[in-house]
């Protein structure tokens, strides 16, 4: 098992790093040839974002069917719903559920490594949630076995590593769930996209075909939604550090 120490934090100094990581990140994702050392990440992010729109699909009395990986990054996610009264509205939350569900994630992640103790616990989770989803949803060679070595990478690190260094990594896998957003910021303000040779809808084509204003202002209000998650789990992991350093 894992060595508790609920009550190692990072020192304030880390937000520094974790803020240049970020501003790296997004700086690689614009460099074809710079970007394939994110890849793990990117088949990460994609993971969240597919797994999203499953779960939203779920919350909204649907079925998840099916979630596909491809090597060049993209991903599907194929659901049911049962048509009601709230339809559009159930659909414009599982298609926005896609695009927001790596910066939540990554929210979640970053206030997790405050403490080794829910660091660990986080990142057990997450290794967790990968295996259970390549059972239970993955259905092409590759993500299976790309979503095996994520959750044995994730789970050895939670197992194996210091606290300092759980606590890190958990940080730093919520700065690239949130960043992520900016892999695919031409996706945001696409109609269309094509994914395994098909031409889909965007995720912000769906949102206006149920709520009317156009897809561009959807992909504009993601975006700013995913900085202000961002920024304020940064503020709220390390604010009592920096208050302390104050004293």
């Amino acid at each position: 098992m894992p060595r508790r120490t609920p009550t190692t934090q990072l020192p304030a100094s880390s937000l520094h790093w974790l803020i240049t990581i970020a501003i790296v990140t997004v700086i690689l994702w614009q460099i074809p040839s710079a970007s394939l050392l994110l890849y793990p990440f990117a088949i990460l992010s994609t993971w969240f974002h597919e797994a999203a729109h499953g779960i939203a699909a779920l919350l909204s009395g649907g079925h998840f069917r099916e979630l596909r990986l491809y090597p060049d990054g993209s991903g599907i996610a194929l659901y049911s719903y049962y048509p009601g009264t709230y339809e559009r509205l159930a659909l414009a939350f599982i298609a926005a559920a896609g695009p927001l569900g790596p910066p939540i994630a990554g929210t979640l992640f970053i206030l997790a490594g405050r403490r080794a103790g829910s660091a660990t616990f986080a990142l057990i989770l997450l290794a967790s949630a990968l295996l259970l989803s390549a059972l239970l949803w993955i259905r092409t060679p590759f993500g299976i076995i790309a979503v095996l070595l994520l959750a044995a990478a994730i789970g050895l690190t939670a197992f194996v590593g210091s606290p300092a260094v759980r606590a890190f990594s958990s940080q730093f896998l919520g700065i690239q769930a949130c960043v992520s957003t900016y892999k695919q910021i031409d996706y945001l303000f696409m109609s269309q996209a094509e994914i395994d040779g098909k031409i889909l809808l965007s995720d912000t084509m769906q949102i206006q075909q149920q709520l009317l204003l156009p897809y561009w202002f959807w992909g504009v209000l993601i975006i700013l939604l995913s900085l202000a998650l961002l920024f304020s789990s940064l503020w709220l992991a390390y604010r009592e550090q920096f208050r302390r350093k104050r004293r």
